[in-house]
């Protein structure tokens, strides 16, 4: 059995060329073929070719002549009535859609850390949700290496990493530098005037798992004094280190990001470190993609 759409002619009759229902309206307008087509910029020919089509298309007389004028025929009066609600129906979709399409819309896939995504991209997130309500972001948290390759492969449009980074087709922008200081517990009350890696020795030390950006900086920054560092709690979390210290356990070394607000320093003394210790934070993106 074959099925065929119900109604097939009315289907049919329902896809009308906007452009010829224009036309039609402007002819009845003007009075002539030859002065809508100085309108509409189209020859007389091209405009007598639109009418046909539209009398065709709707299989019925459009059109009627009144000694030099023309003037619609009773179907065409009511056609006419119909162009008005279509050209308004018209006019409304194109303003909705230009609302929408003067919106930052879709979707933006971002890689960072541990730290930065807790501590940096909250209030920035907060103010992208604010200002462009129709955008959605996605992160990802991972290390530096694994969140450059994710760039490159364009699995994410940006990053937000710690130096040193690099890739391929990557554009670099730098944002910051974040000091690096010393934390204790609150509760310990004999801590070095001068928080230097000598000064240290003496203390427990809880600190980043090896092979990470941050532990590799840690590690040199005793390097520079001659000491190799053997700590006793090495964990994957910077947030999980800072329980620990609080708890007593030992000392360490993080970001000053991850203690800048009072809330997340809860628990904790917070020193300078001498020398100075610091790491760039930079923004990452395909360089096929740098306007993002």
């Amino acid at each position: 059995m074959i099925a065929y759409p119900l109604h097939k002619k009315n289907f049919e009759m329902q896809r009308l060329n906007l452009n010829h229902l224009h036309t039609y309206s402007c002819v009845i307008a003007c009075g002539s073929f030859s002065a809508a087509g100085e309108k509409l910029g189209l020859t007389q020919p091209a405009v007598s070719l639109q009418i046909r089509q539209l009398e065709q298309r709707l299989n019925v007389r459009l059109i009627e002549r009144v000694g030099k004028r023309i003037k619609a025929t009773s179907p065409g009066n009511l056609l006419l009535e119909h162009i008005i609600h279509i050209d308004a129906a018209v006019e409304h979709a194109l303003l909705d859609l230009a609302t929408h399409a003067q919106e930052v819309a879709g979707i933006i896939a971002i890689g960072t850390g541990a730290t930065a995504c807790i501590h940096l991209l909250p209030p920035i997130l907060q103010t992208l949700r604010q200002q462009f309500p129709a955008l959605e972001v996605r992160v990802s948290i991972g290390n530096t290496e694994s969140v450059v390759k994710a760039v490159e492969e364009n699995r994410l449009d940006l990053a937000l990493v710690t130096l040193p980074a690099t890739g391929r087709s990557l554009a670099v922008t730098p944002l910051m530098d974040d000091v690096f200081v010393a934390i204790f517990s609150a509760e310990e009350t004999q801590l070095p005037e001068q928080v230097t890696p000598a000064t240290l020795i003496p203390y427990p030390l809880v600190v980043f798992e090896a092979g990470s950006s941050t532990r590799a900086l840690i590690n040199q920054w005793y390097a520079e004094s001659g000491i190799r560092i053997k700590p006793v709690m090495e964990l994957g979390s910077i947030e999980a280190i800072k329980e620990m210290v609080a708890a007593g356990l030992g000392y360490s070394i993080v970001p000053s990001l991850s203690v800048a607000a009072a809330h997340h320093r809860r628990g904790l003394q917070v020193r300078r470190l001498t020398p100075a210790l610091d790491r760039k934070s930079t923004r990452l993106n395909s360089s096929h993609n740098h306007d993002l």
